[in-house]
């Protein structure tokens, strides 16, 4: 069965689109991620307004359809939407050495254009469901977030030490290799220009910050620079 959308239905739908979109986007501005407020609301309303016209916006073809072999699938620029935004939600994903930022910053992406296909559609309910629960999600799960990288999780970068030139990278070997709580899997050197290079895959225990543990190494009048990740 066929149902009317007014001018004033669209309207609307785009605005709690922008809303939802803004409430999640909002969050992630303070968490200061890559895609925040303004690309949210952006996201919900570009999806509401494709869910909208994907259903209503061909409707001057439907009697065409029923007189004629002519076929019309509107699940297919919602289709589409999901496909678009894994996209733009790939440009959010920043890889800093071992460690990947952004993920969870695409899937809100991901999650903002299905909110907003579901106001554009006028599920305005479960888009207001999924809303708060993404919402109560992120803010909620950080102080447990928070303990959980405090005391069960393991650091693990690239650790990058310049030397200084004319310097002994064996000695710096020496006592990175020998500090407790740091598991080094593997060591590299390289010679650029008149200074060494040492590369390491570092892993911390757990509890123990990166930091922390190679601060006596970045202190060494020896080593010009210290990279983590």
């Amino acid at each position: 069965m066929r149902v009317d959308v007014t001018d004033v239905d669209v309207a609307l739908r785009l605005l709690a689109a922008a809303g939802l979109g803004g409430a999640i986007g909002f969050e992630r501005e303070l968490s200061d991620q890559p895609a925040g407020l303004r690309t949210h609301v952006t996201v919900a309303l570009g999806a509401a307004l494709f869910g909208v016209m994907s259903v209503h916006g061909f409707d001057a073809y439907v009697q065409l359809r029923a007189s004629s072999n002519y076929q019309i699938d509107v699940t297919r620029v919602a289709s589409q939407v999901v496909v678009g935004v894994g996209f733009l939600g790939a440009g959010a994903i920043l890889k800093e050495g071992l460690s990947i930022r952004g993920l969870t910053t695409a899937a809100s992406l991901w999650a903002t254009a299905a909110i907003g296909l579901a106001v554009g559609l006028g599920s305005f309910l479960a888009a207001t469901m999924t809303t708060a629960f993404l919402v109560v999600t992120f803010v909620g799960l950080r102080a447990p977030r928070r303990w959980l990288h405090e005391h069960l999780r393991r650091d693990r970068e690239l650790l990058v030490i310049r030397m200084a030139a004319g310097s002994d990278a064996s000695q710096v070997i020496t006592e990175l290799t020998s500090i407790d709580g740091l598991d080094v899997r593997s060591l590299s050197t390289r010679r650029r220009d008149d200074a060494v290079v040492v590369q390491a895959d570092v892993v911390s225990s757990r509890g123990e910050h990166l930091s922390d543990l190679l601060a006596p190494i970045a202190e060494r009048a020896d080593v010009a620079e210290l990279d983590i990740g």
